[in-house]
């Protein structure tokens, strides 16, 4: 290693980088619509009627329940963001709920979806069979009722699997988008 030449190149790299970091900030706020705060302007939120909405039905099973992944894909047109939990349910052929909606579990997180990009929430389903009949009222649901995280339209998505038609045994549990 000769010294001679090594340092002069790194004193030439660390001004370079302490010039970009001394510009980023004034790049930031001279581009059109950037906020002082944030730097950028916000990214909407995504509306369910720009999602496609789905269950990848190959699960994983382990201690009576079979996990999912419940996936979103941003068909807006724009980059999106979503943020938090899915609301979940079972549904009859009717799209009547059945039982208890989705339990909610883990840290809510927020994902910036590019168009046509995927993000997923985990959906487990837990053996409605183990529970008691007269607590659970074991049924065979059409399907889920899903409403994007802070979304009041939802979508329905035709998957058969026993379920609980009584509410309150917690046999459907939801995990953040992610």
């Amino acid at each position: 290693m000769n010294l001679r030449t090594t340092a002069p190149r790194r004193l030439l790299a660390a001004g370079a980088l302490a010039c970009a970091a001394a510009l980023v900030p004034a790049a930031a706020l001279a581009a059109p619509g950037a906020t002082a705060q944030a730097g950028h302007t916000a990214t909407p939120a995504c509306t369910t009627s720009g999602l496609d909405v789905w269950l990848d039905t190959q699960g994983n099973g382990t201690a009576g329940t079979t996990y999912f992944n419940l996936e979103f894909t941003n068909l807006s047109g724009s980059t999106c963001t979503l943020s938090g939990f899915p609301g979940v349910s079972a549904t009859d052929l009717n799209g009547n709920q059945l039982g208890s909606a989705a339990v909610r579990s883990g840290t809510p997180q927020s994902v910036t979806l590019a168009n046509g990009a995927t993000t997923i929430a985990v959906l487990g389903i837990r053996d409605a069979g183990a529970f008691s009949q007269s607590q659970c009222g074991l049924v065979t649901a059409a399907g889920l009722r899903v409403f994007p995280p802070n979304q009041t339209q939802s979508r329905r998505i035709p998957f058969p699997f026993p379920a609980c038609s009584k509410t309150g045994p917690q046999y459907l549990e939801i995990m953040p988008i992610g």
